[in-house]
């Protein structure tokens, strides 16, 4: 098994000392489609999120750790996905700036994400353009010194809260990512679709919105780069949401089952009950492990462990499906209850297989680099 550093383990216990204190509102804050102000005040408190920016602007080391990031993920989630979304999010939305931006902009933009004074976004799908971003037809035409950005963008998490954009578009032949804060003139957010699990969501669109081409992130054309790096750091971080998540059913399923009486005996006797927990206990367990491991691996190289990462993913985010399946199971009626924390689970579990790679998506990515390179 995987064991954590002291540093790990001490970052792991101001996570979850946040998520203690989330809990006792966590159904309201998982219903919010816009930043719920007390999340923001006790994460802001914590400083947690200064571990998803570098350290020479205000974070918390010279290069991100994604098993630092993990293990918050993990504690945050088991109790409220509203508070891990806000914490990965100044993360997944920032660390384009943070790998191709100018100097000028990282420190104009980066403290405040740090501090989370400002709410960072990625927009990257589009209506008609979702695992298949080669197709994205938002567009970016250089006029002067000065970059004018054409389109539509879909199911932006943060989409309406965020300060700025990363934003993909295509430029002449090739794709690049610019960043473009959100009050400028021609940005226009729209409240998304009413999701299973509430999520701050956004539509954007993009009418004739002129930034300056400093605010081009890394090299013209090449920013599929940059989504690969921010893949390879932060995939495996979804993966301890899942493992979180999986925990807190197992937790919930597990308390049910000891304290409820059926046929003279607690629930936890049956032994068709009783296996399915130690198959869930089981299944958590090995889930982080793996995850663990995977995020390790992408510390020292996480382009070149990107595969672990995509693995760790599915096996995750799998694994918490059917952990919170069996939980409500055992649970029986109780366990669809709206608004208990279990059906909560249940809903926030879904999404986890879908968003930064879904399922199908990311195994015939896998079987494709199987049968070319072999399995080491």
């Amino acid at each position: 098994m995987f064991d954590l550093n002291e540093e790990h383990r001490r970052v792991q216990a101001v996570a979850r000392g946040v998520a203690a204190a989330v809990e006792p509102f966590a159904d309201e804050a998982d219903e919010y489609t816009e930043v719920h102000p007390k999340v923001r005040d006790l994460l802001r408190e914590s400083g947690l999120v200064r571990h998803v920016v570098p350290a020479a602007f205000g974070g918390a080391s010279e290069v991100l750790d994604p098993l630092t990031i993990a293990v918050v993920r993990e504690a945050l989630m088991g109790s409220s996905a509203h508070a891990d979304s806000m914490f990965g999010m100044q993360g997944v939305g920032s660390y384009s700036l943070s790998v191709g931006g100018s100097e000028e902009l990282k420190q104009q933009w980066l403290p405040l994400v740090a501090s989370l004074d400002a709410i960072a976004g990625l927009a990257l799908t589009e209506p008609d353009v979702g695992s298949d971003l080669r197709a994205v037809s938002t567009r970016a035409v250089l006029d002067g010194d000065e970059l004018v950005v054409d389109g539509r963008k879909s199911f932006i998490t943060n989409g309406g809260a965020a300060d700025f954009y990363c934003t993909l578009v295509r430029e002449d032949d090739g794709w690049s990512m610019v960043l473009v804060p959100a009050d400028t003139p021609g940005v226009r957010a729209e409240q998304g679709s009413d999701l299973i699990a509430p999520h701050i969501l956004g539509e954007l669109t993009f009418d004739g919105v002129r930034v300056p081409v400093g605010n081009r992130l890394g090299e013209p054309g090449k920013a599929f780069s940059l989504m690969l790096q921010t893949l390879a750091v932060f995939r495996v971080t979804v993966a301890a949401s899942a493992v979180g998540l999986a925990q807190a059913a197992l937790e919930e399923s597990l308390a049910h089952a000891q304290s409820r009486q059926q046929f003279g005996k607690p629930l936890i006797e049956l032994g068709a009950v009783s296996q399915k927990l130690a198959q869930s206990w089981t299944d958590v367990e090995a889930a982080r492990a793996f995850v663990y491991r995977a995020a390790a691996l992408a510390q020292a190289d996480p382009l070149g462990h990107l595969d672990y990462s995509s693995m760790a993913k599915v096996h995750a985010t799998e694994a918490a499906a059917a952990v919170v399946d069996r939980s409500m199971q055992t649970m029986g009626r109780f366990g669809l209850v709206r608004g208990s924390k279990i059906e909560r689970l249940y809903r926030n579990a879904r999404p986890l297989r879908v968003y930064e790679g879904a399922t199908e998506v990311l195994l015939d990515s896998l079987a494709r680099r199987m049968s070319k390179k072999g399995l080491r």
